[in-house]
């Protein structure tokens, strides 16, 4: 604990006045029991009084209610009362931590008895309005957190009361007939909570200890009140916390944007002090300094675009997932996962697949930047294709396009044709490419953990040849697959953002891709839609896109994607085991039609 003992003693001297200038005995006395009280030598300070042990026994009890980190004072004035007492006039400044403290004046007597001077006790000497018996009470007064808003100001995190419901076993009685109740009335708000999982988790409580059963919303709390308020054993406590809309909402994001900004959206606590008698009870308030609440935190994420994309991906029995990102300004706008996602984790932002065919928008922009075709110029698209005489590349049952141009073979999805563009570039054309996109840029994206994938450089032909489909080693996120699109939208990649004012750093600021190369890109990618692999997504506007279909594992099961966007609303959806493009396209489908 740090003591501080400040002690400023002034002297006046005034003729006529009563006023003297140096009392024998009086400034030393008073002078010594402040410093021995603002050190915290409660038992020195009270062997300097007439009354020792109902002064030691009022200042411990003083401090300890107020658990000061320090203490400094100051001597006002000593006035002479008659030729053996004098009264001190000092200020008291204690420190209370936390930036607050706690000012006032006080005054008591300083006697003579013999050749000795006492300080005259009395419980007015630690406050003027102690009276005996008493003590202080210190009360801090906690701000409600400030809210998350979205970028429309809209609330993603606000300040409700959420009441804990309480279990103590040895004050139940019948326990299981009171873990039956609660689970009744409980698992309908949560599933997770049934008699078992209760009676678990009061067994690993040790004995006369509460156990937390659930923590409920207000609404929820008032809704199951009459069926658990009465139940035995039961206890109850309540806090305000900053909650998102519903339990499950940006469950991928705002965790994490709370845990970054506590700080920022605690405020600064008031306090109060009052005197509370022999029993506890407060008699008058002595101090109060109001709670300060922290101003609104501000994120880029969309509380209509989260809950478009959450509500896109819920149906889904298989591990769903889809990001958006606004292109012209890199705003992260939403981030949701189905229950089956987020029971393996952060797939959305960390995960890394396969991205299957969504990589041919790369492959298609190395191709057309490099000089050797155009969107039109023709290319064979066979059923299956041989690469180096060692790996037979297929289209997807097999098909066969014979020779077409190449934005067809885009809107088509073949493989072979892909395949065999890979063959002449360069060992690391791709990678530039991806890396022009963002694919391969590390993030530092203040409150969240991204990654976007790699394309690594490919020497050998037929992995080359793979990494053009989105087989061989190329792995993407569904943050990284969103970013593609993003920078295909805007022309260069953005720097994904989340809180305003916590600056995304990256690892490198790529080169933007050629704006003729991208303009024959975003048209193939518009075909995919029209006349392609995509044709749901027609009725939801100029929706440009990509869809993937990814081996994984032993190569019997396959993952589904759709990469796109639609004017300044980049996103990715990712359906894993989904075996076609067909689901991801579909929840594509459900968010667009949802997004204004």
């Amino acid at each position: 604990m740090r003591l501080l003992a400040t002690i400023t003693v002034l002297l006046v001297t005034v003729s006529g006045c009563g006023l003297f200038k140096s009392e024998p005995g009086a400034p030393e006395i008073t002078n010594d029991f402040l410093a021995k009280l603002a050190s915290g030598d409660v038992a020195g300070a009270a062997g300097m009084t007439d009354n020792p042990n109902e002064a030691k026994d009022t200042l411990e009890k003083f401090r300890g209610a107020l658990k000061p980190e320090g203490l400094s004072s100051k001597v006002d004035q000593i006035r002479k009362n008659g030729e053996l007492a004098s009264e001190a006039s000092v200020t008291l400044d204690w420190d209370l931590g936390k930036n607050r403290h706690w000012t006032y004046p006080t005054k008591f007597d300083v006697r003579q008895e013999g050749d000795t001077w006492k300080v005259h006790w009395a419980s007015s000497v630690a406050h003027p309005k102690l009276a005996p018996q008493q003590n202080v009470k210190l009360t801090e007064l906690t701000p409600d957190p400030a809210p998350v808003l979205d970028r429309d100001g809209t609330p993603l995190l606000a300040p409700e009361r959420v009441v804990s419901v309480l279990l103590v076993a040895k004050e139940a009685g019948d326990l299981p007939a009171v873990t039956k109740a609660l689970a009744d009335a409980l698992n309908p708000l949560d599933q997770a909570i049934t008699q078992q999982t209760i009676t678990d988790g009061v067994g690993k409580t040790p004995e006369g200890q509460a156990y937390q059963v659930a923590a409920l919303r207000d609404a929820d709390y008032q809704s199951v009140k009459p069926k658990i308020y009465e139940l035995p054993g039961v206890r109850f406590s309540a806090q305000t916390s900053l909650l998102a809309p519903s339990r499950t909402f940006g469950s991928q994001v705002l965790p994490a944007v709370r845990k970054l900004m506590e700080n920022d959206i605690a405020g600064n606590a008031g306090f109060r002090v009052s005197t509370v008698d022999a029993q506890g009870t407060e008699v008058e308030e002595l101090h109060s300094k109001a709670a300060e609440p922290a101003k609104a935190v501000n994120v880029a994420l969309s509380r209509i675009v989260q809950a478009a994309a959450e509500d896109a991906v819920e149906p889904m029995t298989a591990p769903t997932i889809l990001v958006a990102i606004q292109p012209s300004t890199g705003d992260i706008l939403a981030v949701a996962q189905n229950d089956p996602a987020d029971a393996q984790g952060a797939l959305a932002l960390t995960g890394r697949f396969p991205p299957g065919s969504t990589m041919k928008a790369v492959s298609a922009l190395a191709a057309i930047g490099s000089g050797k075709v155009t969107a039109d110029t023709p290319l064979p698209c066979p059923g299956k294709t041989t690469i180096d005489g060692r790996r037979i590349v297929p289209n997807s049952s097999e098909f066969d396009k014979g020779t077409i141009p190449l934005h067809s073979a885009f809107a088509f999805s073949c493989n072979t044709t892909f395949a065999q563009l890979a063959v002449d570039m360069p060992a690391d054309l791709l990678t530039n490419t991806a890396l022009s996109l963002g694919l391969g840029v590390d993030f530092d994206v203040p409150g969240l953990t991204t990654i976007t994938g790699s394309v690594p450089p490919a020497t050998d032909v037929v992995e080359r040849a793979e990494d053009a489909f989105g087989q061989g080693k190329v792995l993407a996120s569904p943050f990284g697959m969103a970013l593609v699109s993003a920078s295909i939208a805007k022309g260069s990649m953005p720097t994904p953002q989340l809180v305003r004012g916590k600056e995304t750093k990256a690892d490198k600021q790529p080169t933007a891709p050629p704006a003729a190369s991208l303009e024959p890109v975003r048209a193939m990618m518009r075909e995919v839609v029209e006349s392609g692999t995509a044709p749901q997504l027609k009725p939801y506007g100029d929706v440009r896109g990509k869809t993937g279909t990814a081996q994984f594992g032993d190569g019997v099961h396959s993952h589904g994607w759709f990469m796109g966007y639609r004017g300044d609303l980049a996103f990715a959806t990712l359906v894993l085991s989904g075996e076609t493009s067909t689901p991801a396209v579909e929840v594509a489908a459900r968010f667009l039609k949802a997004v204004p």
